[in-house]
């Protein structure tokens, strides 16, 4: 209803004017004949509320329209004009207006100042000695911590070191950012939060004294359970993209840019690692991302224009965290796509070029080996290209389950099946393209070997366990890589040493198994007592190997 039809923003202010000063009689923007009253004078109070709900044209406007303010209107201009940076001289002039105000309202009997004139000027002045003075002596000037942190930020001076000097000379210490921080930070947290009834107006104050990082570390870590941490992770991406998480550091704030970013991109990284561990892969990787983004300075990592230490150091994070992501499961899907090495996938928006992610995905299945995840280092391997590195893996994990199948594992014949699967789904991969390297082609063929050696060491432990000792005892004196055949004559050389570390892990149980099933074979033209020869020998030229005592047992019990 104060408004009336009117909507511009002078307006808006006059209307909030009638409300408030409804007491006061008639207002001047309001009076239609000035004769019969005086109406009240409102230009202090115009100009102060356009300044406080950013009008700034509209204050402008007012000041110079008003006959009351002639002498103000100009140094406003250059207020605003300058962004606060006014001149020497128009700075000292202020101050004095201040002085004669604070002068006036002391003396008894003479009419008060307007108080919206006063804080006006100090503004204007930006002097120290002012703000503090009119503070510490003029009480009730602020109802809300909005207002009253306003008035302060709209005096803080952004004095360099050259022009201080030039300001210091005139006899004025200007009011600076640092003087607010540490008047703000002189109360503690439950000062402004009323021992926690309300909960936001410290972090609120923090953000707007631009204690940036602070009031991120309180929201994440003080507030408690209101989910207000949620916030601190949103805030501080928007901070940390735009690289201002230290803009208006003072005294009390000395943390370098480093421990800045890597104090929020821990905030992000955990926030993150709530999705990971409900399976949601997908928000992950988006706040993973930005917690790498934030430990290299925000956007200017994505560009590149950070310095070597920042897009270093978003690198190594970076890694880290889309590994975490490419052992999960789903994980390998999720970044490298259907196939392929990355190029359908997700991974191709952190890592552009071929070699990057080529090198990630070989240091990342090297983690997978490390961490017993096999299957996800042979997917890997293979999905980069790393055939042999996959067979060999492939073959050792082989090796594994056929010596857990003889210690009663109920799953390896299972597992051992898969793996088979697996090796043959390699080599059919590869193919021996005409493109690949001698080299490669030559370790593929070795691990190739290796794999069917094992696949044959487990065809004979399938029919020994089956009862088929015949079978198995012919299976085994087939076996090219071991000097068992009762009909081939006897070899110095040390077989065992050429062979595969994995296939070598298999060899004491396979030849146990042989003696147990020679003992449930009748021997009918002398060839078992020549293969338990010819295991005896091989046993005798590998005493040095360390192998089960209950093997040399079983051999001494059979001869």
């Amino acid at each position: 209803a104060a408004l009336g039809g009117a909507v511009g923003n002078l307006q808006k202010v006059r209307a909030f004017l009638r409300v408030r000063l409804r007491d006061y009689g008639v207002l001047d923007f309001d009076a239609t004949d000035v004769r019969r009253q005086p109406p009240v004078d409102t230009t202090w109070q115009q100009i102060y509320f356009c300044l406080r709900t950013g009008y700034y044209d509209e204050a402008r406007s007012v000041a110079q329209s008003s006959h009351v303010a002639q002498h103000f209107a100009p140094q406003l201009a250059e207020w605003i004009s300058t962004g606060g940076a006014v001149s020497p001289e128009i700075a000292i002039s202020a101050s004095e207006e201040c002085e004669k105000m604070l002068r006036m309202g002391d003396r008894a009997g003479r009419p008060g100042y307007d108080r919206k004139r006063l804080l006006l000027y100090a503004i204007i002045s930006g002097c120290r000695r002012q703000i503090d003075r009119l503070l510490r002596d003029v009480p009730g000037l602020f109802t809300t911590i909005e207002d009253f942190l306003w008035f302060k930020l709209s005096a803080v001076r952004d004095c360099p070191a050259d022009s201080s000097s030039v300001v210091l000379s005139e006899g004025l210490v200007p009011y600076t950012l640092d003087d607010l921080q540490s008047y703000l930070n002189k109360y503690e947290p439950s000062y402004y939060t009323k021992n926690g009834k309300d909960p936001l107006v410290y972090p609120y104050v923090l953000l707007l004294s631009i204690q940036l990082l602070p009031a991120i570390l309180y929201l994440s870590k003080e507030v408690g359970e209101e989910g207000y941490n949620i916030d601190a992770v949103h805030i501080s991406i928007v901070l940390a993209d735009h690289g201002v998480l230290l803009e208006g550091s003072g005294t009390g704030q000395k943390m370098g840019i480093m421990d800045a970013c890597a104090e929020v991109a821990s905030i992000i990284r955990q926030y993150g690692s709530v999705f990971l561990r409900h399976g949601n892969l997908e928000l992950t990787l988006e706040y993973y991302a930005q917690a790498a983004a934030a430990m290299g300075g925000g956007e200017i990592s994505w560009i590149g224009r950070g310095n070597a230490d920042q897009q270093r150091q978003r690198s190594l994070m970076l890694r880290q965290l889309l590994t975490e992501i490419l052992l999960r499961d789903g994980g390998i899907p999720l970044l490298l796509g259907p196939r392929g090495t990355g190029d359908e996938g997700e991974l191709r928006k952190y890592m552009m070029d071929w070699r990057s992610r080529e090198q990630f995905l070989l240091e990342a299945a090297h983690q997978c080996q490390e961490a017993g995840l096999y299957e996800k280092s042979i997917e890997i391997y293979k999905r980069v290209g790393a055939f042999a590195t996959a067979l060999e893996t492939i073959n050792k994990c082989l090796s594994d389950a056929i010596c857990a199948m003889l210690r009663g594992r109920l799953d390896g014949d299972s597992r051992a099946a898969a793996l088979i699967y697996s090796g043959n789904d390699v080599l059919e991969t590869f193919k021996y393209p005409s493109e690949a390297r001698l080299q490669d082609k030559e370790l593929i063929s070795e691990q190739q070997t290796v794999l069917r050696q094992l696949e044959a060491i487990l065809f004979v432990h399938k029919l020994a366990r089956a009862g088929q000792y015949v079978d198995a005892l012919r299976e085994i004196t087939k076996l090219s890589f071991l000097p068992l055949n009762p009909r081939a004559p006897d070899v110095t050389a040390d077989v065992f040493r050429n062979l595969s570390p994995h296939v070598q892990a298999c060899v004491p149980d396979l030849l146990k198994i042989a003696l147990s099933c020679i003992d449930n074979v009748a021997d009918t033209d002398g060839t078992l007592r020549a293969l338990k020869s010819k295991i005896a020998n091989f046993v005798a030229n590998n005493m040095t190997r360390n192998w089960p005592q209950d093997l040399y047992e079983k051999i001494a019990r059979s001869i």
